[in-house]
């Protein structure tokens, strides 16, 4: 398991518990109301979590929640599912993270475009390589975000996406540019469940 930097661990922990004290109230009542644009980050999340968006928010935040709260979860023996070898953009600018998340996917049989620390960077290698899915952080190091380069990546080549981060409002902000998001602090297991939970676009 690799769970990043402390700064990205904290910064996650602090965004799931802000969440949590705006939505939690939804479990005590269900006639609980919350503000429109509360509601409008709930079901973006819903959404990159691959749940059905279309419940109220009183049905669909525990399992938003249950999603969220399972920061660093063990790593298991089992198996991650087996899918076709893909090429994998990773953008990623925790360089322990990168280097473990690296080691996760060569294991699998996918190929690695990377690892970048910049959206830049990232950029000008997709390019030279035909890219199958991204994996991007969010947060970056230079002036382009992970979702700047999410939104390039899609007008551009269609690529899918996955976000690793533990800035869920910005995700939920961006949520019609990925497919998936995986939570930091994460395993490699995770991120491999995501990719292999995508459509195949070959």
């Amino acid at each position: 398991m690799f769970d990043g930097n402390a700064d990205s661990t904290a910064g996650a922990d602090a965004n799931v518990a802000r969440l949590c004290a705006l939505y939690d109230g939804l479990l005590e009542r269900s006639d609980a109301t919350i503000s429109t644009e509360a509601e409008t980050e709930l079901k973006a999340l819903a959404k990159i979590f691959d749940l059905d968006a279309d419940r109220p928010a009183a049905e669909l935040w525990p399992y938003v929640r249950a999603v969220l709260v399972r920061q660093a979860p063990a790593e298991t023996p089992a198996a991650a599912p087996t899918v076709e070898p893909l090429t994998v953009l990773l953008v990623e600018d925790d360089a322990e993270a990168a280097a473990a998340l690296t080691e996760a996917l060569d294991a699998a049989g996918h190929r690695v475009v990377g690892p970048f620390h910049s959206a830049e960077a990232a950029e000008a290698a997709t390019a030279l390589h035909p890219i199958d899915v991204a994996l991007l952080d969010i947060n970056l190091s230079g002036e382009a975000t992970g979702a700047d380069l999410a939104r390039s990546l899609k007008a551009r080549w269609g690529v899918p996406v996955i976000f690793l981060s533990g800035d869920v409002s910005a995700a939920a902000a961006n949520a019609e540019l990925a497919a998936a998001m995986v939570i930091k602090p994460y395993t490699g297991r995770d991120v491999l469940d995501a990719i292999a939970r995508l459509e195949p676009r070959r």
